[in-house]
């Protein structure tokens, strides 16, 4: 992503866990570790998507260390598809050793949107979860998890109007009982195709914002 992207290995349940992490200019305040995760393993998904790099982009330029991973059979990254099970482990394992302590945000496009759910009903209580941001969540594709309600001020959910992956009104949907906001981008696609600036501008917005 820039010349100072760091490459690691991490070590999850299936052996090594490939990663790329980018920290805020130096001298910058740091507010903490924020972890991305891709889209589908099976459908081309890695970390260089361009979404997941976009919301790294956006996470650095407000503060954050960025750490985007492969989940496990993807590029360097042990192991194989797991329906979302062992992609959660995968995370949580990232998590837990590239912020062993202090402030995290939690972050996913479409499939790893569906999985960051799971991690931030996992660790909200345990760690400090102070963002979550979740793109094009797979609603109509996985069982995503209810955002805890406490965690609702500091949780973006965007969506494209005009997906043709996951349908809005499936976001919609698991969204309505909880009375969780939905951003809505105005023409979006999936992948939202020229409209990427718009995207970091909407996740800077909130990473920036004060809370209550």
């Amino acid at each position: 992503m820039n010349a100072q992207t760091e490459r690691l290995t991490f070590t999850g349940a299936e052996g090594a866990i490939e990663a790329l992490r980018d920290a805020p200019a130096a001298g910058a305040p740091a507010r903490g570790v924020a972890v991305i995760a891709h889209p589908h393993p099976l459908f081309g998904g890695t970390m260089d998507n361009k979404v997941v790099q976009t919301l790294a982009r956006a996470f650095v330029a407000c503060g954050w260390t960025a750490v985007r991973f492969n989940f496990r059979g993807v590029g360097g990254t042990a192991g194989v598809y797991d329906e979302g099970r062992g992609e959660l482990q995968d995370l949580l394992a990232v998590v837990q050793q590239a912020a062993p302590e202090g402030p995290i945000a939690l972050a996913g496009f479409s499939f790893g949107a569906f999985v960051a759910s799971h991690a931030l009903a996992r660790l909200w209580g345990e760690r400090q979860v102070e963002r979550a941001i979740l793109v094009g969540t797979a609603a109509s594709r996985f069982d995503v998890a209810p955002v805890p309600a406490e965690a609702h001020l500091s949780t973006l959910v965007i969506h494209g109007e005009h997906d043709e992956t996951v349908p809005l009104t499936a976001v919609m949907d698991w969204a309505r009982p909880q009375q969780l906001p939905v951003t809505v981008v105005p023409g979006g696609g999936h992948f939202f195709h020229g409209q990427l600036p718009l995207l970091k501008d909407l996740a800077s917005r909130h990473l920036l914002s004060a809370l209550p």
